[in-house]
Formats: structure tokens, C-alpha cells, sequence
């Protein structure tokens, strides 16, 4: 059985270690839109990033796991290959998150996505009146 001193120590030892924790995790990085990415693709070239846009029309092709996602003035293709998680309902014009690595290949930047998820469709759809 511990004393008193015992177990101040240890419960100090412990606090002394969660908090020396937190300063050496990394704060997670934030969500951020196609626009910003393609401002300046050269700064998220390599590091692991979540982006954010909306499918374009017509742009999800299932054989070769691409579509395209655009902001307000850029695109940028995603590349779904390799998503560990990918939740149902990618469709044209669906609001799409996406975590991985920004590339180039060719003349063209390639998101390599790990993740990807998509927004709700009934959230935003109106309720049909009968």
C-alpha cells in the first residue's frame, strides 16, 4: 500500500505526463476549400491536408475512382483509390470532405484522398408535400 507521500507522487508523475502530452501533439489541421488549396497548391504539396467543395456534374468516374470537386473559382480532381473510409452517397453537386495528400502529376494537381465524406442529402432537400 502506497502513504500519502506515494501517492502524491505518482498522481503529480501523472499529471506532469498528460500535460507534457498535450504541448507535443499536433493541433489537427483545418478544413480548408478548394479555393485556398489552389491559391497557392505549392504550400500543401506533400502534407496531409481535409479540403472541402462540391462535386461537379458529370465529373465522378467509378472505374478509374476520380471526380472533381470545385469552390468558387478553381477545381481540383480527387483521387479515391486508396480512401480507407468512404461513406455513401457521392453524387453530382453533394457537398464532399476529403483528408490526404495534395500532388502533382503532369501539368495537373491530383488529391490523393485517405478519406472521404459526404454531407447528408436529406439535410438539405426539401420535404416532397403530398
Amino acid at each position: 500500500m502506497l502513504t500519502r507521500r506515494g501517492r502524491l507522487l505518482l498522481f503529480g508523475g501523472i499529471l506532469t505526463g498528460l500535460l507534457a502530452a498535450t504541448f507535443l501533439l499536433e493541433a489537427p489541421e483545418p478544413t480548408r476549400s478548394v479555393d485556398e488549396i489552389m491559391d497557392n497548391p505549392e504550400d500543401f504539396v506533400g502534407r496531409n491536408i481535409a479540403i472541402r467543395g462540391e462535386v461537379v456534374d458529370g465529373s465522378i468516374d467509378e472505374a478509374n475512382y476520380t471526380f472533381i470537386i470545385h469552390g468558387t473559382a478553381s477545381n481540383l480532381l480527387i483521387e479515391h483509390l486508396q480512401a480507407a473510409q468512404t461513406t455513401g452517397g457521392l453524387d453530382d453537386n453533394r457537398t464532399v470532405y476529403a483528408e490526404g495528400i495534395l500532388i502533382k502529376s503532369g501539368d495537373e494537381w491530383v488529391f490523393e484522398a485517405k478519406v472521404i465524406k459526404t454531407s447528408c442529402p436529406s439535410k438539405y432537400e426539401e420535404a416532397n408535400e403530398e
